[in-house]
């Protein structure tokens, strides 16, 4: 297997990881109706539990601490995974369904791909903008269909969401090139530990939540912000930024799979027709060319 395929094939497993945190932090959080978990604590409580995993981890393989100039790209991919985009989608999650916010959060590919592009210099071919960009219109197309396409005020704190993990995953995949990907996250969360877990007992919940957003709240603190990193930095780093991002269309559709038996949220029989439609897509994606940054270039 090349390392094409293989980067597609950690990419996959990791958005099917990431396609369960919407509704797990829908669950989680609870609606303005019925509040669980305040979202700080969620975003505080998450990290702090996978930082001390992380600790665990590193002194059980023996891992040596980042190069200096590992900190400075590790310190931007911390700000997007740890704080911008649990942050930004518990708010918002108090306000929408877990469905809604899988149809704003479906730009998320292209986001990447750009960020990407533009940071690491690639130089993607007019097919493979052409397939990212009929992707964001059948997520877009996808919203008229539900919604009628109109956005709401939780909407802007979804695309905050998406712009910080855009910016981090590229961040953390630029790392992920020389270090283990598994460290990669992990080193990320250990360096926030000091913050994070006095931040979570601070925070703290005073009010009782049930045994489902604490069940939430246990899945995105181990898979969401832990384990699924494992194989999305490793995918990122084998296949490429730009192309492996575009797993990541068919996130929003998992997520909406999921919402069904988690949240008891109602199906469309149209969402099947739209998650062909993109599985079509990131298949011709993938065999687009990509070409890397020219020689001489920073």
């Amino acid at each position: 297997m090349t390392d094409s395929s293989k980067g597609f094939a950690y990419g996959a497993l990791g958005v099917v990881v990431f396609a369960m945190t919407l509704p797990m932090t829908r669950l989680a959080v609870g609606d303005v109706s019925a509040p669980q978990l305040p979202p700080a604590f969620l975003t505080a409580g998450r990290a702090a539990v996978a930082g001390m995993l992380s600790v665990l981890y590193l002194l059980a393989v023996g891992a040596s601490v980042p190069a200096r100039r590992h900190w400075p790209a590790l310190a931007v991919s911390g700000l997007g995974t740890i704080i911008g985009f649990p942050l930004f989608l518990a708010l918002a999650l108090r306000q929408v369904d877990a469905m809604h916010a899988a149809v704003v959060t479906g730009v998320l590919p292209l986001g990447t791909a750009v960020v990407g592009a533009l940071v690491l210099r690639q130089r993607p071919s007019l097919g493979f903008w052409a397939c990212a960009l009929a992707g964001f219109g059948l997520v877009l197309g996808f919203a008229a269909w539900q919604g009628g396409g109109r956005l709401v005020a939780a909407d802007g704190l979804l695309l905050l969401a998406v712009l910080s993990t855009s910016i981090a995953y590229v961040a953390g995949a630029r790392v992920a090139g020389e270090l283990p990907a598994q460290q990669v996250i992990c080193w990320t969360l250990v360096a926030a530990l000091p913050f994070t877990l006095p931040a979570a007992l601070w925070l703290w919940p005073q009010a009782p939540a049930s045994a489902a957003a604490w069940g939430g709240f246990a899945y995105t603190a181990v898979f969401s912000m832990w384990l699924g990193f494992f194989a999305w930095y490793r995918g990122l780093a084998l296949g490429g930024v730009v192309r492996v991002s575009q797993v990541q269309l068919l996130q929003p559709f998992l997520a909406l799979l999921f919402a069904v038996p988690v949240l008891g949220e109602v199906l469309q029989p149209g969402t099947l027709v739209f998650s062909l439609a993109v599985i079509g897509v990131v298949f011709l994606g993938r065999r687009m060319p990509v070409r890397p940054a020219q020689k001489g270039l920073p």
